[in-house]
């Protein structure tokens, strides 16, 4: 069959094109008219590819005959511009953080020009930093199944700076800081907090990796393959994983009781439920017998 790729951009100098495919419609799936393309062109890698026909976005493992698409039609070409893997993505995101925080932590005669003793809610604060991010680079290794292979790499400037300036140098710089130091006011906690602050943070954690487990279980190795999460914290709402990061980072905010760490919490909580919000919404639209007394990220409440 022949198949027009047509350019979404008027100025295009490489499209329309037309491709001799072997096969019905019925025959040809999606992933074989990517390849076609980026045999022609190698810059556009199927990972760099958005193919629609009449704005729908066709979706790779379905055939060109899912789409009504004939003989001799022709469906519309956007380059999505370079990609980063989504693995690499977030190393990077992570990778930040626990480069800043060693750095603020271990040399603040660089950052505030003197020497001095930290405090125990400082040591408290950069242990807690430093296992959240080492464990968010342990699971983006070992643990995550991605269903998007890609993003486009101007995003993870955008991406990164959410933790490299948030989480990472703002954080650091404002609770690592001789204000704060031992023997200073503003940096004595009573034991009672710090070992609550240390408890809660623990068991969001614990709790937010065994989450990630059930989402990991849920697709098998290679698939794109979605099922209704059950389980712990999923009988409740959508994302638990987003509900226990909450209560990691609140742990956080308490314990420092600095308003850097109050923005870094109020920011990323308010994106981590803008995304529950989509994926609930996604799963409710995907599975017909979705449980209903689900909420997306707050249980009992949103």
């Amino acid at each position: 069959m022949k198949l027009v790729i047509a350019p979404r951009s008027p100025k295009s100098r490489k499209f329309p094109i037309t491709l001799d495919l072997a096969g019905s419609p019925a025959d040809v799936k999606v992933e074989t008219v990517q390849a076609a393309i980026a045999k022609k062109f190698p810059q556009f890698y199927p990972d760099r590819q958005r193919l629609t026909v009449e704005k729908v976005g066709l979706e790779t493992g379905k055939s060109l005959a899912d789409y009504g698409i004939k003989d001799g039609d022709s469906v519309t070409f956007k380059d999505l511009g370079p990609q980063l893997s989504w693995r690499t993505v977030f190393l990077v995101e992570y990778g930040g953080p626990l480069v800043i925080h060693p750095l603020i932590y271990y040399l603040p005669s660089l950052f505030y020009g003197k020497t001095f003793e930290h405090s125990s809610m400082q040591f408290v604060t950069f242990v807690m930093v430093m296992l959240h991010f080492l464990k968010r680079e342990y699971e983006t290794v070992f643990v995550h199944r991605f269903s998007h292979g890609t993003m486009p790499l101007r995003n993870l400037f955008k991406n990164s700076a959410h933790y490299h300036l948030l989480s990472g140098l703002n954080l650091a710089y404002w609770v690592y800081g001789p204000w704060n130091a031992a023997g200073v006011t503003l940096g004595k906690r009573s034991e009672t907090l710090v070992y609550g602050c240390i408890a809660l943070f623990i068991f969001a954690e614990l709790s937010n990796f065994h989450t990630h487990i059930t989402l990991r279980d849920l697709r098998p190795p290679g698939t794109r393959i979605r099922k209704i999460p059950r389980g712990y914290g999923f009988d409740l709402v959508s994302c638990p994983n987003y509900f226990f990061e909450t209560l990691a980072w609140l742990a956080v905010s308490v314990l420092t009781q600095s308003w850097a760490a109050h923005l870094f919490f109020v920011v990323a909580v308010g994106q981590m439920y803008v995304w529950a919000i989509k994926k609930h919404k996604g799963y409710r639209k995907e599975f017909s017998d979705y449980p209903r007394g689900r909420k997306a990220m707050f249980p009992l409440v949103a």
